[in-house]
C-alpha cells in the first residue's frame, strides 16, 4: 500500500522562505490575519497544520516519507486537533503560562465571563494639596498610611461614631426614661376606695387634689441654707398668735426631716409650753445659764417635743422673777439655736415696744402677721404695718405673710375678699384659717385632731412661708447682718 504523504498540499508554494513554526507565512499580513484570506475553507474542513496555541515552539516539518504511527493526534489548549510527532510528544506539550512569539494560529473567542469589580485597595493615597505636583514615574512618594502622621494634612483628634459632635445635643441618663414608674397611690376619695377594696391591683391614680397637694408638700420641703426664722406677733391679743405658731411649727416639723423649734419670746408669761406635752420644766432662762452646750443633745434637754416633732423652748413661768425677757436674751438664745436648728418660729408678745421686740426684728427673716377676720383686728394689724415702715422694717413688711385666724365659730360678717385684697396691697401673701375645734380648746395641740380644712390651710400657710427660703439664704451669705435692714 502507497504510503500516503502529510505534506503541504499541492499547488501550494511559500513566497518566502519557509518559517521554523509552519508552512505559510502571509506576505505582510500582521500577527492576526484571518485565515480565510489566504485559504479558503468550510466549517468542520479546515486543520490547519501543526498549529499551536503561541505558547511552545513547534517541531520543524517532518518529511513525507515518514509513517503514519510516528505521528498521534492530540487536542490542544485552544479546541484544536493536532498532529504531534510521538518523539516530541514530551517537547511539544503545550504551555499555556509563558509565550514566546507572535500568534499565528486562529482558535475560537473564549465564552464571555462576568468579571466581579475588584474590591478598593485597602490604601489610596491621598491627592496632593493644591498647588504641589503629583510625583513623577518612578519616584518614591512619601509614606503616608492609615493611623500615621501626615506632615500635608492637619491631624484631627479620634471621635467615635456614637459621640455627638460638639455643640449638638445628645443624650444622657438622665434625658432617658428608663423606668417604667407604677402609678402613685390615690389619698382621697373614690379612687382610694377602689385601690384599697382590690387590694392594689386597680390603681386609678392620683386625683387632681392629690397632685396639688404633692406639690404643696414639695414647696413645704424647700432647703434652707443657714437658719430661717420666723416672726408671728399681733399687737391684738386673743386673736389666736400661739395657735397659729404652733400650728405652723407643726406643719414644718412633720413635713419636713430637719430640726423646727419654737420659742416663746413673751416677756409677760407666755402660754407656748402648755400647747404641747411637756417633758422638762427647763425655760430659756436655763438654756443661757447652761455652760456646757456643744452638742444638740445638750440643747435637747431644755426642750419638750410635740408628737408633730415640732419643739418648744418654754419662757419663764415664775412670777417671782423680777427680770424680763430682754433683746440680749434673745439674741443670746438665737445664737444658740442657730447651731442646731434650721427653722426657727419665735411667738412674740403683743407688744411692739418692749425690749426683746427690737432684738425678734432685728434677727427675723421674715414675718407672719396675725389678725382676726373682725374690723379691730384688721385695724391693729394695718397699725401694725404701719409703725414698722416707720421704723425701718421695710423690707419685712414686703414679705410679711398675713394670717386672718378665724377664732371664733360662725360666719364673720367681714367681707373676707375685701380683707384679702387690703392686705395684698402691702404684703406678700394673705391665708385665711377656718375655725377649728380642737385648736379652739387652747390645750395641748395634736396635729392629727385638726379638721381637714384647717390641716389644709396651714400646710397652704407653710408654703407660702417656704417660698422666700432661696431669697433669704442668697440675701444672708451677700449681705451678712440683720435682715430687716
Amino acid at each position: 500500500m502507497p504510503q500516503q504523504s502529510y505534506g503541504p498540499p499541492e499547488g501550494f508554494a511559500p513566497t518566502g522562505p519557509p518559517e521554523q513554526y509552519g508552512g505559510y507565512a502571509p506576505p505582510n499580513a500582521g500577527p492576526f490575519a484571518p485565515p480565510g484570506a489566504y485559504e479558503p475553507y468550510q466549517t468542520g474542513q479546515y486543520q490547519p497544520v501543526a498549529a499551536h496555541s503561541g505558547s511552545h515552539q513547534v517541531a520543524p516539518e517532518p518529511q513525507q516519507n515518514q509513517g503514519y504511527g510516528e505521528y498521534r493526534q492530540e487536542i490542544g489548549p485552544d479546541g484544536l486537533v493536532r498532529r504531534v510527532p510521538q518523539e516530541h510528544a514530551e517537547a511539544g506539550a503545550p504551555q499555556a503560562d509563558q509565550p514566546s512569539g507572535p500568534i499565528y494560529s486562529w482558535a475560537p473567542p473564549p465564552p464571555p465571563v462576568t468579571h466581579q469589580p475588584p474590591p478598593p485597595p485597602a490604601y489610596q493615597p491621598p491627592p496632593p494639596p493644591l498647588g504641589q505636583q503629583p510625583p513623577m514615574m518612578g519616584q518614591v512618594p512619601p509614606p503616608s498610611w492609615q493611623g500615621g502622621p501626615n506632615p500635608h494634612q492637619p491631624s484631627q483628634p479620634f471621635q467615635p461614631q456614637h459621640v455627638p459632635a460638639p455643640g449638638q445635643p445628645g443624650h444622657s441618663v438622665n434625658d432617658l426614661n428608663l423606668l417604667k414608674r407604677a402609678r402613685r397611690a390615690p389619698r382621697s376619695g373614690w379612687r382610694r376606695a377602689v385601690h384599697k377594696a382590690t387590694g392594689g391591683v386597680l390603681n386609678p391614680g392620683e386625683s387632681a387634689a392629690d397632685v396639688v397637694y404633692r406639690d404643696l408638700v414639695d414647696r413645704v420641703n424647700q432647703p434652707v441654707r443657714g437658719d430661717y426664722r420666723i416672726a408671728i406677733l399681733s399687737l391684738k391679743g386673743g386673736v389666736g398668735k400661739t395657735t397659729t405658731t404652733v400650728g405652723l411649727g407643726s406643719t414644718f416639723a412633720s413635713l419636713r426631716g430637719d430640726r423646727v423649734i419654737a420659742i416663746d419670746a413673751n416677756p409677760d408669761l407666755g402660754t407656748l409650753a402648755h400647747r404641747v406635752p411637756r417633758q422638762t420644766r427647763s425655760t430659756v432662762r436655763n438654756l443661757l445659764e447652761d455652760q456646757h452646750i456643744s452638742r444638740y443633745s445638750d440643747v435637747r434637754a431644755h426642750t419638750s417635743q410635740a408628737p408633730s416633732r415640732l419643739e418648744v423652748l418654754a419662757s419663764e413661768q415664775d412670777p417671782a422673777v423680777s427680770e424680763a425677757f430682754s433683746e440680749a436674751d434673745y439674741r443670746k438664745a438665737i445664737g444658740i439655736l442657730q447651731s442646731f436648728y434650721n427653722i426657727i418660729l419665735t411667738d412674740c408678745g403683743t407688744g411692739l415696744m418692749h425690749s426683746a421686740m427690737a432684738g425678734v426684728l432685728d434677727m427675723a427673716s421674715s414675718l407672719v402677721l396675725v389678725t382676726s377676720p373682725a374690723i379691730d383686728g384688721a385695724r391693729s394689724a394695718s397699725a401694725t404695718l404701719d409703725w414698722l415702715d416707720h421704723h425701718g422694717y421695710g423690707k419685712l413688711v414686703e414679705r410679711t405673710v398675713v394670717v386672718v385666724n378665724a377664732s371664733r365659730r360662725g360666719a364673720s360678717t367681714v367681707d373676707l375678699d375685701q380683707l384679702r385684697k387690703l392686705f395684698l396691697d402691702r404684703t406678700r401673701a394673705v391665708q385665711v384659717v377656718p375655725f377649728d375645734d380642737h385648736l379652739a380648746e387652747g390645750a395641748e395641740i395634736d396635729l392629727e385632731l385638726v379638721s381637714k380644712p384647717t390641716r389644709r390651710a396651714l400646710l397652704e400657710l407653710a408654703a407660702m412661708v417656704a417660698d422666700d427660703f432661696g431669697y433669704v439664704g442668697a440675701q444672708q451669705y451677700q449681705h451678712p447682718g440683720p435682715m430687716g435692714h
